[in-house]
């Protein structure tokens, strides 16, 4: 039998086969949250069997959905593996369901809007997740002004709400600095890389809040330039006891900066341990393998692609914005 004589499979063909409606098969096919777990195990079973695809041509004209979700990936090259995990958790949240994932780059920096324009120009997905977000991102703005659903990997300052998942910040300082005051820490510096993010703001402003709220000496790296190689944050490391007198304790928010930090503060026979404690917001188990006595705070990237995913689709069908706005819980490894 020639392919083009095969029956294509259809919302029907999944019904008829597994005895349940078509309007369950298709919730479950495109979200699937709201379906029991076995009847959802089921459906996708019997799509899996039948060899269901969606005819997104037909699908498109018969509701005006693309059944595309769009990344928007900044790139920033003081990462390590983010672009896969998250890439790898949004993918498991979509699959079984009818969305599909494309993902766009953010290659010119001189226009950072031209990748938001594409897709409302061509109306080329149902929904945007944007990463790396701003303070005043006009990418949030001009997806807010279009009316267009979206979630962000980030928080903005904008007066009108929208939908985000985020890393606690907030939460990740103030136990980075009761763990270090508990070691008898006194002075204690952060070198955070400036991503233009809006949650390196949290940060620095969370250091400088709760280190004055405690009493505890503290200073902050205010150039970003000097972080923005591992090679400078080594140079930069090399001059910290130098330059402040007293330094028993650092914080960093990037590991390849933490392990520039180590390296540059070994160079001048600084003994991570002994006469410092260095705590590193961590996404990787590179830090906890190669130093495993050290202390480390981390951020689950592959489960920050499911929830975004999650919320995504639930913006997508209409979930209040107000319902779409968390902070993942930063998991401390303590030493």
């Amino acid at each position: 039998m020639k392919n083009s004589d095969v029956k294509r499979a259809t919302l029907k063909t999944i019904a008829d086969r597994t005895g349940v409606s078509v309007s369950t098969v298709s919730l479950c096919l495109r979200d699937g949250s709201h379906v029991k777990p076995a009847t959802r195990e089921l459906i996708q079973q019997a799509a899996k069997d039948l060899g269901y695809v969606p005819n997104r041509a037909g699908v498109r004209l018969r509701t005006g959905r693309t059944n595309v979700i769009a990344l928007v990936l900044a790139t920033d090259r003081n990462s390590v593996d983010y672009t896969r995990q998250l890439i790898h958790g949004i993918g498991t949240q979509i699959s079984g369901t009818v969305f599909h994932l494309s993902v766009i780059p953010e290659i010119d920096p001189a226009d950072p809007l031209a990748a938001v324009r594409y897709i409302l120009e061509t109306r080329s997905a149902d929904a945007v997740i944007l990463t790396y977000t701003s303070v005043r991102d006009p990418r949030v703005q001009m997806l807010m002004d279009a009316d267009f659903p979206f979630v962000c990997h980030g928080r903005t300052e904008f007066f009108s709400p929208h939908a985000f998942f985020d890393f606690d910040a907030e939460k990740f300082i103030e136990m980075a600095i009761e763990r270090l005051i508990s070691k008898g820490r006194k002075h204690i510096h952060l070198t955070a890389v400036d991503n233009q993010t809006t949650n390196y703001t949290h940060i620095v402003n969370a250091f400088l809040n709760s280190t004055a709220r405690r009493g505890i000496t503290s200073s902050v790296t205010s150039n970003p330039e000097i972080l923005d190689t591992p090679g400078g944050a080594r140079d930069h490391a090399r001059d910290l006891p130098a330059q402040y007198s007293g330094i028993d304790a650092v914080i960093t928010n990037n590991e390849l900066t933490g392990l520039a930090l180590i390296s540059g503060l070994s160079d001048v026979n600084y003994r991570l341990g002994s006469d410092y404690d260095l705590i590193c917001k961590s996404t990787t188990d590179i830090l906890p393998t190669l130093y495993p006595d050290m202390d480390t705070v981390a951020e689950d990237l592959i489960e920050t692609g499911k929830a975004l995913a999650r919320l995504t689709m639930q913006r997508i069908d209409g979930v209040a914005i107000e319902q779409l706005q968390y902070l993942q819980d930063p998991v401390s490894s303590w030493s």
